[in-house]
């Protein structure tokens, strides 16, 4: 479990879903904008900084080619990655196919499980949120497929002009992938991020589980100790996470 120590007047920031780059550039560069207005406004006293995944629509990494675009965003996730705060990326369902471009270029790690962190002295359970709990099985073997090496190694021989815009019709258009089922709150019962944390904590006692994917900000308690967190996202709701050490607390940018 890595460890992070929030000094006195600094925090921890969280945020997910952003899907930059749909339904087009042009179309998501306001959003853009806006959330590097965001990481400029943490910047300065941020002990760290965790994007929960789906920060693109598509993101696949050739080996000489990247996707076009984003150009603020990386660099100011460059700027800041310099500057001395971590930032810890964990992939989503649209941005699977990370594979050293974030680490190399910009010194973030990536993962693609989920994690646990102990920030001062409170226990965090970390992930996108894909994939997990009892169902979303239509979507869980779309997943087998998309992180099959072969499959990855078939894709990589279309031109990228061609792969990259097969990728970002079917991301937009297929609701298998864009996990856009269901865009309301389920209930407790059904909300399959909600019975995973409550399976996992019977595990191991955890204070937060903290998860993108659903679009829905979202504090739900499991127990008097324990609570679910979603970050909602940054295409209808702007939400985000920040931790002061204490104290958890989901805002909104721009209010």
């Amino acid at each position: 479990m890595k460890s992070i120590s929030v000094p006195k007047g600094k925090k921890v920031y969280f945020a997910s879903d952003n899907h930059l780059g749909a339904p087009t550039q042009e179309l998501s560069l306001p959003r853009e904008k806006k959330f590097v207005a965001w990481l400029d406004a943490v910047k300065s006293n941020a002990a760290a900084i965790f994007l929960l995944g789906d920060l693109f629509d598509f993101w696949f990494e050739y080996k000489t080619v990247v996707p076009k675009g984003f150009t603020r965003t990386l660099g100011k996730l460059a700027e800041i990655s310099d500057s001395g705060v971590p930032i810890y990326y964990f992939v989503g369902n649209h941005d699977l196919w990370m594979n050293g471009y974030f680490e190399k270029e910009l010194n973030i790690p990536v993962y693609h499980k989920p994690q646990q962190f102990k920030i001062n002295n409170t226990t965090f359970f970390i992930g996108h949120g894909d994939g997990l709990g009892p169902g979303d099985k239509g979507y869980k073997r779309m997943k087998k497929l998309f992180t099959n090496r072969l499959a990855q190694w078939c894709f990589r021989w279309l031109h990228p002009d061609l792969g990259v815009r097969l990728a970002q019709y079917f991301s937009i258009n297929n609701k298998l992938i864009s996990g856009e089922e269901d865009i309301h709150f389920l209930g407790e019962d059904k909300e399959w991020l909600v019975q995973y944390s409550k399976r996992k904590l019977k595990e191991k006692h955890c204070d937060y589980f903290i998860f993108g994917h659903r679009h829905l900000p979202l504090e739900i308690s499991l127990s008097e100790s324990s609570s679910y967190i979603n970050l909602g996202d940054w295409i209808s709701y702007y939400t985000y996470g920040e931790f002061d050490g204490t104290n958890f607390s989901l805002e909104t940018f721009g209010k």
